[in-house]
């Protein structure tokens, strides 16, 4: 039975309570917008997000790293700039990968637009190199590596076989393995969204040789065209691909007040990644395309994590 985003949104309103958020403040960028951020990571040493950083005039978007710095991140000035939207962190192996979503001009009709996950490598970010394109029209594209060794892939194919988006996973032994005909070929999660609504994995948290741990997003929009993005989580068996524990973990009204890149715009909700703190977790957000903010929830994942 499908699980619509109205029946999660009830569930959770049902049961939740207050939550503790704060805003995120930027230094060094002159005056643009940081949002849809990563959780933050180690990088050299040092804590480290990667941001998707706009004007405040345009829409061009690129990816900026940043280092915490007493009650603010600091744009690191020597670390590299990538043309990419919403970027995504993870660790293969003994090297980083960070990706994001690269838009372009389609050269047969100029005035659309197509999108694609394109993904560097590297010991840190100061030494990423391009490994890895997508295929046109997928965002939402992750990896990541398994308890086993092995590779997670998860997909989000639209049109004749994910319609306005679906989730899909698949597993490969190698980085090397990664491909497009892999990642077409992928399985879609059964029964996850229903053909009005879409949605996709935005960070992977391995627990066991079975179980994952999965942060993403479900989103629709409303009959005025305004669009809803709420942050949710879900456990997946890697072998059976059956899902449990669906839960939406936060809405717009949890954050602080403030702006939205329009109005249609103001009810998104884009997950970045969490940071977990025993049976707290918190959540790094990307708030109405335009700011970000964190928030300490529950942890989705804790009872999996110390069943052991």
């Amino acid at each position: 039975m499908i699980i619509t985003c109205d029946e999660l949104l009830n569930n959770y309103r049902n049961k939740k309570c207050k939550k503790k958020s704060k805003k995120m403040n930027f230094i060094g960028i002159f005056n643009k917008n940081v949002y849809n951020i990563t959780a933050p990571f180690y990088n050299k040493g040092k804590v480290v997000i990667a941001g998707r950083v706009e004007s405040r005039r345009t829409n061009d978007s690129m990816v900026l790293f940043f280092e915490e710095y007493k009650d603010a991140w600091c744009h690191i000035i020597e670390s590299p700039v990538i043309n990419l939207e919403d970027p995504f962190f993870t660790r293969i192996g003994n090297e980083m990968v960070i990706g994001g979503v690269e838009v372009f001009k389609d050269i047969n009709n100029p005035n659309d637009l197509i999108w694609r996950t394109i993904m560097y490598k590297g010991s840190d970010i100061f030494n990423l190199k391009l490994f890895f394109v997508g295929p046109d029209g997928m965002k939402d594209l992750r990896i990541t590596e398994l308890k086993d060794g092995t590779i997670g892939v998860f997909t989000r194919p639209q049109g004749s076989k994910g319609g306005r988006g679906k989730i899909g996973f698949t597993k490969i032994k190698r980085l090397n393995d990664l491909s497009i005909g892999v990642i077409q070929d992928a399985p879609i999660l059964n029964d996850f969204f229903n053909d009005d609504e879409w949605g996709g994995i935005n960070s992977i948290y391995p627990i066991d040789n079975d179980n994952i741990g999965l942060l993403g997003h479900i989103a629709k929009m409303d009959e005025s065209g305004i669009k809803h993005y709420y942050p949710m989580t879900f456990v997946l068996d890697i072998n059976s691909l059956k899902y449990k524990d669906v839960q939406i973990i936060a809405e717009r009204e949890d954050f602080l007040p403030g702006p939205s890149k329009d109005v249609s715009l103001y009810d998104v909700v884009f997950s970045g990644g969490l940071e977990f703190k025993d049976k707290k977790a918190i959540l790094f957000a990307g708030i109405s395309d335009i700011e970000a903010q964190t928030i300490e929830i529950d942890n989705p994942f804790y009872e999996y994590m110390h069943e052991n």
